[in-house]
Protein backbone atom coordinates (compact mmCIF):
# COMPACT_ATOMS: atom_id res chain seq x y z
CA UNK A 1 0.00 0.00 0.00
CA UNK A 2 0.88 3.51 -0.70
CA UNK A 3 2.59 5.80 1.79
CA UNK A 4 -0.98 8.27 2.99
CA UNK A 5 0.73 11.69 3.92
CA UNK A 6 -1.69 14.09 5.98
CA UNK A 7 -1.76 17.87 5.99
CA UNK A 8 -2.78 21.25 5.54
CA UNK A 9 -2.88 23.58 2.77
CA UNK A 10 -1.08 26.42 4.85
CA UNK A 11 0.95 26.27 7.99
CA UNK A 12 0.55 30.27 7.69
CA UNK A 13 -3.04 31.17 7.36
CA UNK A 14 -4.10 34.10 9.65
CA UNK A 15 -7.13 32.44 11.28
CA UNK A 16 -5.15 29.20 12.08
CA UNK A 17 -2.00 31.67 13.56
CA UNK A 18 -4.95 33.57 15.76
CA UNK A 19 -6.41 30.12 17.11
CA UNK A 20 -3.69 29.48 19.37
CA UNK A 21 -2.73 26.27 17.79
CA UNK A 22 1.01 26.95 17.51
CA UNK A 23 2.10 27.06 21.35
CA UNK A 24 3.88 30.34 23.14
CA UNK A 25 7.45 30.46 21.40
CA UNK A 26 6.55 28.87 18.68
CA UNK A 27 4.73 31.65 17.12
CA UNK A 28 7.33 33.15 15.09
CA UNK A 29 7.74 32.07 10.65
CA UNK A 30 10.68 29.59 11.81
CA UNK A 31 8.91 28.62 14.53
CA UNK A 32 5.45 27.83 13.50
CA UNK A 33 7.20 25.67 10.27
CA UNK A 34 9.19 23.12 12.57
CA UNK A 35 6.26 23.05 14.99
CA UNK A 36 4.20 21.86 12.53
CA UNK A 37 6.79 19.67 10.61
CA UNK A 38 7.13 17.99 14.30
CA UNK A 39 3.84 16.90 13.78
CA UNK A 40 2.75 16.13 9.78
CA UNK A 41 4.62 15.34 7.11
CA UNK A 42 3.20 17.51 3.95
CA UNK A 43 1.77 20.87 3.97
CA UNK A 44 0.57 23.01 0.50
CA UNK A 45 2.55 26.35 0.08
CA UNK A 46 -1.07 28.04 -0.87
CA UNK A 47 0.58 31.34 -0.79
CA UNK A 48 2.15 30.94 -3.97
CA UNK A 49 -1.10 31.30 -5.32
CA UNK A 50 -1.27 34.88 -4.25
CA UNK A 51 2.38 36.16 -5.15
CA UNK A 52 5.45 34.49 -6.08
CA UNK A 53 7.20 32.18 -4.13
CA UNK A 54 10.88 33.59 -3.32
CA UNK A 55 14.43 31.53 -3.48
CA UNK A 56 15.22 33.12 -0.06
CA UNK A 57 11.90 31.58 1.72
CA UNK A 58 12.47 27.99 -0.11
CA UNK A 59 15.86 27.64 1.15
CA UNK A 60 14.28 28.53 4.92
CA UNK A 61 11.83 25.84 4.29
CA UNK A 62 14.11 23.23 3.32
CA UNK A 63 16.63 24.14 5.96
CA UNK A 64 13.40 23.95 8.61
CA UNK A 65 12.02 21.02 7.92
CA UNK A 66 13.13 17.23 7.87
CA UNK A 67 14.54 15.85 4.76
CA UNK A 68 11.34 13.55 4.80
CA UNK A 69 9.08 16.90 4.74
CA UNK A 70 7.14 17.68 1.45
CA UNK A 71 5.68 20.48 0.16
CA UNK A 72 3.02 20.98 -2.54
CA UNK A 73 3.12 24.32 -4.00
CA UNK A 74 -0.16 26.02 -5.35
CA UNK A 75 0.79 27.79 -8.96
CA UNK A 76 0.53 31.34 -9.23
CA UNK A 77 -3.07 32.62 -10.10
CA UNK A 78 -1.16 33.95 -13.22
CA UNK A 79 -0.26 30.63 -14.59
CA UNK A 80 -3.54 29.50 -14.29
CA UNK A 81 -6.27 32.12 -15.86
CA UNK A 82 -7.40 33.54 -12.54
CA UNK A 83 -7.54 37.26 -12.05
CA UNK A 84 -4.17 38.92 -10.79
CA UNK A 85 -4.10 42.00 -9.21
CA UNK A 86 -0.71 43.91 -10.49
CA UNK A 87 0.12 44.20 -6.89
CA UNK A 88 0.65 40.23 -6.30
CA UNK A 89 3.75 40.96 -9.27
CA UNK A 90 7.31 41.82 -8.05
CA UNK A 91 7.31 45.71 -8.10
CA UNK A 92 9.48 45.19 -11.37
CA UNK A 93 7.00 43.65 -13.67
CA UNK A 94 3.54 45.77 -12.95
CA UNK A 95 4.45 48.00 -15.63
CA UNK A 96 3.49 45.50 -17.46
CA UNK A 97 0.02 44.42 -19.00
CA UNK A 98 -0.94 41.74 -17.69
CA UNK A 99 -1.33 39.82 -20.75
CA UNK A 100 1.84 40.36 -22.23
CA UNK A 101 3.70 37.38 -23.37
CA UNK A 102 6.81 38.84 -22.13
CA UNK A 103 5.66 39.16 -18.71
CA UNK A 104 3.64 35.51 -18.13
CA UNK A 105 7.80 34.16 -19.55
CA UNK A 106 9.11 36.20 -16.89
CA UNK A 107 6.68 34.87 -14.50
CA UNK A 108 7.34 30.75 -15.42
CA UNK A 109 11.17 31.70 -14.64
CA UNK A 110 10.37 33.09 -11.20
CA UNK A 111 8.39 30.69 -10.24
CA UNK A 112 10.19 27.87 -11.56
CA UNK A 113 13.64 29.21 -9.95
CA UNK A 114 11.95 30.11 -6.59
CA UNK A 115 11.06 26.07 -6.75
CA UNK A 116 14.68 24.96 -7.30
CA UNK A 117 15.94 24.36 -3.86
CA UNK A 118 12.32 22.62 -2.88
CA UNK A 119 12.90 20.32 -6.09
CA UNK A 120 16.81 19.75 -5.68
CA UNK A 121 16.75 18.60 -1.90
CA UNK A 122 14.06 16.36 -2.47
CA UNK A 123 11.03 18.65 -1.05
CA UNK A 124 8.56 18.89 -4.11
CA UNK A 125 5.88 17.18 -3.33
CA UNK A 126 3.96 18.30 -6.71
CA UNK A 127 3.15 22.12 -7.96
CA UNK A 128 -0.72 22.23 -7.98
CA UNK A 129 -2.70 23.69 -11.01
CA UNK A 130 -5.88 24.63 -9.76
CA UNK A 131 -8.21 25.83 -12.33
CA UNK A 132 -11.01 28.12 -12.12
CA UNK A 133 -14.64 27.85 -12.16
CA UNK A 134 -14.90 28.76 -15.82
CA UNK A 135 -12.56 26.44 -17.17
CA UNK A 136 -14.53 24.05 -18.80
CA UNK A 137 -13.68 20.96 -20.69
CA UNK A 138 -12.91 21.16 -24.75
CA UNK A 139 -10.40 21.38 -27.30
CA UNK A 140 -9.32 25.15 -26.11
CA UNK A 141 -8.50 23.85 -22.17
CA UNK A 142 -6.97 20.73 -23.49
CA UNK A 143 -4.65 22.90 -25.62
CA UNK A 144 -4.29 25.05 -22.66
CA UNK A 145 -3.09 22.15 -20.19
CA UNK A 146 -0.61 20.51 -23.12
CA UNK A 147 1.09 23.97 -22.93
CA UNK A 148 0.84 24.41 -19.40
CA UNK A 149 2.59 20.89 -18.93
CA UNK A 150 4.91 22.21 -21.41
CA UNK A 151 6.15 25.23 -19.12
CA UNK A 152 5.97 22.32 -16.10
CA UNK A 153 8.08 19.55 -17.72
CA UNK A 154 10.75 19.38 -14.54
CA UNK A 155 8.03 19.54 -11.87
CA UNK A 156 5.72 16.67 -10.32
CA UNK A 157 2.02 18.37 -12.17
CA UNK A 158 -1.03 17.54 -10.18
CA UNK A 159 -4.19 19.49 -11.47
CA UNK A 160 -7.44 20.73 -9.94
CA UNK A 161 -10.76 21.52 -11.64
CA UNK A 162 -13.33 23.54 -10.31
CA UNK A 163 -15.95 22.98 -13.17
CA UNK A 164 -17.76 19.56 -12.44
CA UNK A 165 -18.24 18.61 -15.94
CA UNK A 166 -14.36 17.26 -15.83
CA UNK A 167 -15.78 14.37 -13.63
CA UNK A 168 -19.23 14.74 -14.84
CA UNK A 169 -20.07 10.66 -15.27
CA UNK A 170 -19.99 10.68 -19.17
CA UNK A 171 -16.37 12.25 -19.49
CA UNK A 172 -14.99 10.88 -16.22
CA UNK A 173 -13.10 8.40 -18.24
CA UNK A 174 -11.71 10.80 -21.43
CA UNK A 175 -10.66 13.28 -18.16
CA UNK A 176 -8.72 10.41 -16.81
CA UNK A 177 -7.15 9.92 -19.98
CA UNK A 178 -5.96 13.42 -20.79
CA UNK A 179 -4.21 13.87 -16.86
CA UNK A 180 -2.85 9.94 -17.81
CA UNK A 181 -1.11 11.57 -21.35
CA UNK A 182 -0.23 14.16 -19.69
CA UNK A 183 1.52 12.53 -16.89
CA UNK A 184 -0.16 14.60 -14.34
CA UNK A 185 -1.92 13.64 -11.06
CA UNK A 186 -5.81 14.27 -10.73
CA UNK A 187 -6.71 16.20 -7.98
CA UNK A 188 -9.88 14.68 -6.02
CA UNK A 189 -11.73 16.82 -4.00
CA UNK A 190 -14.12 16.67 -1.04
CA UNK A 191 -17.08 19.63 -0.86
CA UNK A 192 -20.87 19.93 -0.42
CA UNK A 193 -23.27 17.79 -3.00
CA UNK A 194 -25.89 19.07 -4.16
CA UNK A 195 -25.01 23.09 -5.83
CA UNK A 196 -24.39 23.71 -9.67
CA UNK A 197 -21.13 24.08 -8.52
CA UNK A 198 -20.51 20.73 -6.58
CA UNK A 199 -17.51 18.75 -7.88
CA UNK A 200 -18.86 15.29 -7.95
CA UNK A 201 -16.95 12.65 -5.34
CA UNK A 202 -14.83 11.10 -7.79
CA UNK A 203 -11.31 9.52 -6.40
CA UNK A 204 -9.27 8.89 -9.88
CA UNK A 205 -5.77 8.24 -10.26
CA UNK A 206 -3.77 9.04 -13.46
CA UNK A 207 -0.04 9.19 -11.90
CA UNK A 208 1.16 5.72 -10.37
CA UNK A 209 3.60 8.17 -7.96
CA UNK A 210 1.20 10.22 -6.30
CA UNK A 211 -2.67 11.14 -5.77
CA UNK A 212 -3.71 13.75 -3.88
CA UNK A 213 -7.24 14.87 -2.07
CA UNK A 214 -8.21 18.10 -1.05
CA UNK A 215 -10.97 18.77 1.65
CA UNK A 216 -12.16 21.92 1.14
CA UNK A 217 -14.83 21.63 3.63
CA UNK A 218 -18.80 20.80 3.05
CA UNK A 219 -20.36 24.68 3.16
CA UNK A 220 -23.26 25.47 1.34
CA UNK A 221 -21.73 29.29 0.32
CA UNK A 222 -19.42 26.71 -2.24
CA UNK A 223 -19.27 28.47 -5.07
CA UNK A 224 -20.86 31.78 -4.15
CA UNK A 225 -19.76 33.02 -0.65
CA UNK A 226 -16.83 34.69 0.42
CA UNK A 227 -13.42 32.74 0.84
CA UNK A 228 -14.35 32.55 4.35
CA UNK A 229 -17.98 31.76 3.96
CA UNK A 230 -16.60 28.84 1.38
CA UNK A 231 -14.15 27.30 3.23
CA UNK A 232 -16.00 27.09 6.89
CA UNK A 233 -16.49 23.41 7.91
CA UNK A 234 -15.06 21.63 10.73
CA UNK A 235 -15.13 18.00 9.64
CA UNK A 236 -17.33 15.22 11.87
CA UNK A 237 -15.51 11.63 12.72
CA UNK A 238 -18.38 10.21 10.84
CA UNK A 239 -17.44 12.46 7.66
CA UNK A 240 -13.82 11.58 7.54
CA UNK A 241 -14.36 7.51 8.38
CA UNK A 242 -16.79 7.78 4.88
CA UNK A 243 -13.58 8.90 3.38
CA UNK A 244 -11.29 5.68 4.66
CA UNK A 245 -11.97 3.04 2.16
CA UNK A 246 -10.97 5.58 -0.78
CA UNK A 247 -8.28 6.99 0.80
CA UNK A 248 -7.16 3.51 1.27
CA UNK A 249 -7.84 2.56 -2.74
CA UNK A 250 -6.01 5.57 -3.41
CA UNK A 251 -2.93 3.94 -1.72
CA UNK A 252 -3.62 0.70 -3.44
CA UNK A 253 -3.07 2.38 -6.83
CA UNK A 254 -0.78 5.18 -6.30
CA UNK A 255 2.86 5.24 -4.64
CA UNK A 256 2.31 8.33 -2.38
CA UNK A 257 -1.37 9.74 -1.03
CA UNK A 258 -1.21 13.37 -0.33
CA UNK A 259 -4.42 14.26 2.40
CA UNK A 260 -4.73 17.99 2.38
CA UNK A 261 -7.16 19.62 4.45
CA UNK A 262 -8.18 23.56 3.50
CA UNK A 263 -11.23 23.80 5.65
CA UNK A 264 -9.64 27.18 6.61
CA UNK A 265 -11.66 28.27 9.92
CA UNK A 266 -9.22 28.47 12.46
CA UNK A 267 -7.91 25.49 13.92
CA UNK A 268 -10.52 23.27 12.08
CA UNK A 269 -8.15 21.94 9.03
CA UNK A 270 -5.26 21.07 11.94
CA UNK A 271 -8.00 19.33 14.26
CA UNK A 272 -9.42 17.31 10.94
CA UNK A 273 -5.91 16.09 9.92
CA UNK A 274 -5.05 15.11 13.28
CA UNK A 275 -8.89 13.51 13.38
CA UNK A 276 -8.20 11.64 10.07
CA UNK A 277 -4.66 10.73 11.19
CA UNK A 278 -6.04 8.55 14.09
CA UNK A 279 -8.87 7.32 12.39
CA UNK A 280 -6.33 5.77 9.62
CA UNK A 281 -4.20 4.24 12.70
CA UNK A 282 -7.55 3.10 14.22
CA UNK A 283 -7.47 5.14 17.05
Amino acid sequence: MGELSIGTCSWTDKALVASGWYPPGRRDPEGRLRYYAERFPVVEVDAGYYALPSVRNSLLWVERTPASFRFDVKAFSLLTGHPTRKAALPADLRGHALGDPELLDEVWHRFGAALRPLRESGRLGAVLFQFPPWFGPGARAETVLHATRKRAYEWPMAVEFRHPDWWREDRRERTAALLRDLDATAVAVDTVQGLPTSMPAVTPVTSPRLAVVRFHGRSAAWGTGSKEDRFRHSYTREELADWLPRLRSLGDRAEQVHVLFNNCCGDAAVRAAETLRGLLDGS
